[in-house]
């Protein structure tokens, strides 16, 4: 069930800090010699502890992974376990050492331990363990500039990825060191220095934080002041049944990134990947993708792999490591450890032109063809909703009185579909029912009718106040529009 913010629940939230075991699921035990000998026997490298890498302020174990002939000069890829789990459980199930055996990379994998955290999360909510030069995060560097001494990694080319708790450390680490980073992969976590204290974790696990892009950008920025080079490329996993780092957190994450990055929050390209995944490509001006949002349609809180031989599979079920998709394999493409330079803006330029107009309960659509389009998407609020062979569609069943927002997209013969249009909007004339929802302000955050800043809930859309955001205060909210809720009380 929720996290409620109740004086007690509070701190017990922190200190779960995205710990909420799954039903049967049992904490890991720490790696051990005996069981990383076991599982080296899997592979044709060598996973072992490496002792001896620095100051360590942040007291975490390093693992390495190294496959048989890893000549110098190769990336190097840090992998952070999520809660209740070890570095050998990261090592036995995400499925990175396929493909650090494939495309030749060493593989860092920190170890955190139930004297730092009771479940064993990184501390990716305490300012003083996820900031530049302390704690965790200054001890994750050290395993880099080991493990570049170890094994002659290549310094432009290291990158980070971590699960939920582990995630959320991945992001503060891209912001706090954008100098020896050149990527990363945030798998089920968290927006970059989303929380600082203990007390705010659990709000930014399950609320929508109400930051504009810039506050989010501005937090990347204030975490390494005056730094003026390259932002790491970034890869976005986020399951949407997920109910302990909620689906919200990969939009704040998608907003942070492009606008850290400069660019914007209209994708480049769309894509449907196995498991039900859809690939988002946020690009540069000159086309090069820095931000991708992979979303995995009913996937619960989890690392997606997906077992077995193909080339676009990996890893091994188990507690937080779900059979969806390969997400190893596209995040390694995303980064260009195949060996290219990563993904491309696939796909056939945006249709011109969208035009909308709306009646009582529908809304025609026409605009420019494209050529080499075999079809066309249609998208309603973000959604596709349909799509068409011509230039023109009628979108249906809609709701009296409503603002609808479009975009199209085409798609080539070969079924990519090529970069969304810009978005134009209609709505619908005359009155309509609209539905009314009666919750405690917590509730109203947590279902998405309502944001929370500084312990205060506002109306989402019309910003309307609400009072403190707690379990006591009762409010009802009467939706008039999508996305869009004022202040009822008594009225419904």
């Amino acid at each position: 069930m929720p996290l409620r913010p109740t004086a007690a629940v509070l701190l017990t939230a922190a200190a779960l800090a995205l710990g909420a075991a799954a039903p049967g699921a049992a904490a890991a035990s720490p790696a051990t010699a005996s069981v990383a000998s076991s599982v080296a026997a899997a592979t044709s490298g060598s996973f072992q502890q490496v002792t001896g890498f620095g100051t360590n302020p942040g007291n975490l174990a390093m693992y390495t992974y190294t496959p048989a002939g890893l000549p110098s000069g190769a990336p190097l890829v840090i992998a952070l376990h999520g809660c209740v789990q070890s570095a050998t459980d990261y090592y036995r199930n995400s499925g990175w050492t396929k493909f650090a055996d494939q495309y030749g990379f060493a593989v860092v994998f920190p170890q955190t331990s139930s004297v730092n955290n009771s479940l064993s999360c990184f501390s990716w909510f305490d300012a003083s363990k996820a900031a530049r030069g302390v704690g965790e995060a200054r001890s994750v560097v050290e395993m880099v500039t080991k493990a570049e001494s170890l094994y002659g990694s290549d310094t432009h080319r290291v990158f980070v990825t971590g699960l939920s708790a582990g995630g959320g450390m991945a992001a503060d680490l891209l912001a706090d060191y954008p100098d020896v980073f050149a990527g990363g992969a945030i798998d089920s976590g968290l927006p970059a220095h989303c929380a600082t204290t203990q007390a705010a974790a659990s709000g930014c696990q399950n609320s929508d934080q109400g930051l504009t892009p810039a506050q989010w950008g501005d937090k990347v920025r204030a975490a390494y002041p005056g730094y003026t080079g390259p932002w790491p490329r970034v890869a976005i996993w986020q399951g949407t049944a997920d109910t302990v780092v909620r689906p919200v957190n990969a939009t704040e994450l998608r907003d942070q990134w492009t606008n850290v990055q400069g660019v914007g929050r209209q994708p480049a390209s769309t894509r449907s990947l196995p498991g039900g995944t859809t690939q988002e490509l946020y690009a540069d001006a000159s086309g090069k993708p820095a931000v991708a949002l992979f979303t995995i349609s009913g996937m619960g809180h989890g690392l997606a792999v997906h077992p077995g031989s193909g080339a676009d599979q990996c890893g091994a079920t188990g507690a937080y490591f779900l059979d969806t998709v390969c997400s190893g394999y596209y995040t390694a493409q995303f980064w260009g450890l195949d060996g290219g330079s990563g993904p491309t803006n696939p796909g056939l330029p945006a249709p011109s032109g969208l035009t909308a107009t709306a009646s009582a309960d529908s809304v025609a659509l026409g605009w420019q063809a494209v050529s080499g389009a075999a079809s066309y998407q249609v998208f309603r609020n973000g959604t596709q909703v349909g799509s068409a062979t011509g230039t023109a569609f009628t979108d249906t069943g809609l709701t009296a009185g409503t603002t609808y927002s479009y975009a199209v997209a085409a798609v080539d013969g070969s079924g990519t579909v090529g970069a969304r249009s810009a978005a134009v909007t209609a709505t619908t004339p005359g009155g309509g029912t609209f539905q009314c929802f009666t919750a405690s302000n917590y509730d109203q955050v947590l279902d998405g009718r309502a944001t929370r800043a500084g312990g205060l809930t506002y109306a989402l859309g019309s910003g309307q106040s609400m009072g403190l955001w707690n379990t006591f205060v009762i409010h009802t909210l009467k939706q008039t529009g999508p996305g869009y809720y004022v202040l009822a009380d008594g009225q419904c």
